[in-house]
Order: structure tokens, then C-alpha cells, then sequence
């Protein structure tokens, strides 16, 4: 019992995929990202943010640019002929984009980039984030997570400029899901 209690678990799953039409020509789909840890890294222990794949490119962009040391772990690829109505398509993508969140979760160097847990825990859009990641908001990035869907941060911020990405869901496809266990020594 007490060795369960030393244990860390960081779970993270990609479901929940909605189709968004802009018009005629722009349409793109993007996905719940739920988290559920224990870990000592994570300000939350549970938070769910939508995401879209071309966030996925900016967030795979950002770890790269800051851990130089590392090789980072693939996206699945960039497909000209996706096709938002192919159901293995969008299900392969999912499948990929949290298999490169999984990776990333394992990396250590990599859960010390503040742009991660904005991405992962917080309902900023992606300009946000990076100013948020470099100081450049009223509030801190502890707080952006904290507070991503009480409203919080928009009262921080003129309201017309304010983006939120985050929506409440109800789930309505099975969790992918892994968990990697951290014990302590």
C-alpha cells in the first residue's frame, strides 16, 4: 500500500473528434485532450482542452526549438488528401497525435517547457501561450492553468481580444489512453 502511494501516473487521451467548417474551403477537426496525473509536475490534476492538428505542429515546433538535445518524436504526417470524412483517417490521426503526446510525457527535458502545460492544461490559444510562456500577460502561466475556465484570465484581458480554444465536451468516443508510472526513490 504504501509503495502505491509513491507512485506517479500521468495518463493522457486524445477522443472526441468535432468537424469545424470556417466556409466553403476551410474546414478542420480538432480533439479533446484530456490529462489525468498524480505527478509533482502538473498543476492540475485533471484538464481537458481541444486542440487542433496545425497546434500540435506549433507545440512540436517549440519543444524542438528549446530542447536541441533531443530528438523529438513525430507528428503523423501532414496528409494534402485528408479527408475530414474518412472516419480511419481522423481515428489514425488521433491514434498518431497522442502517441507523440505520450513521448513527450515520457521526456523529462521536455516537462520543464511552461509552453507543454499551457498546451495541455489551459484554454489559451497559441499566441497567448507564447506570450504567457515569456512573461508577457498580467498573469502567470501557474495562473493561466488554474484558472483556464473559470473566466478568469478573460477578466485579466481587454475581452474583445480574448480567444478561448476550450470547450466543455461530453465524451462521445472510447478513450485512447496510456499511462506511464514514475516511482520514487
Amino acid at each position: 500500500m504504501d509503495s502505491l502511494s509513491k507512485t506517479e501516473f500521468i495518463s493522457i487521451c486524445v477522443r472526441d473528434p468535432r468537424f469545424h467548417r470556417d466556409d466553403l474551403w476551410h474546414q478542420y477537426v480538432d480533439y479533446d485532450i484530456c490529462l489525468h496525473t498524480n505527478s509533482m509536475c502538473f498543476r492540475k490534476k485533471t484538464s481537458c482542452v481541444r486542440r487542433r492538428y496545425s497546434d500540435f505542429v506549433w507545440l512540436r515546433h517549440c519543444l524542438e526549438r528549446n530542447a536541441l538535445i533531443i530528438e523529438m518524436p513525430k507528428l503523423p504526417p501532414w496528409n494534402p488528401f485528408f479527408s475530414l470524412r474518412n472516419t480511419d483517417q481522423v481515428t489514425q490521426r488521433m491514434k498518431g497525435l497522442q502517441e507523440f503526446l505520450e513521448i513527450v510525457l515520457r521526456t523529462p527535458l521536455l516537462l520543464s517547457d511552461s509552453r507543454l502545460h499551457l498546451f495541455l492544461q489551459s484554454d489559451l490559444s497559441l499566441t497567448k501561450i507564447e506570450r504567457c510562456a515569456l512573461g508577457k500577460t498580467r498573469y502567470t502561466v501557474a495562473e493561466a492553468i488554474q484558472r483556464s475556465s473559470s473566466g478568469y484570465i478573460s477578466r485579466l484581458e481587454d475581452k474583445a481580444s480574448f480567444e478561448s480554444d476550450c470547450e466543455r465536451y461530453e465524451p462521445r468516443q472510447q478513450w485512447f489512453t496510456f499511462e506511464t508510472f514514475f516511482v520514487s526513490v
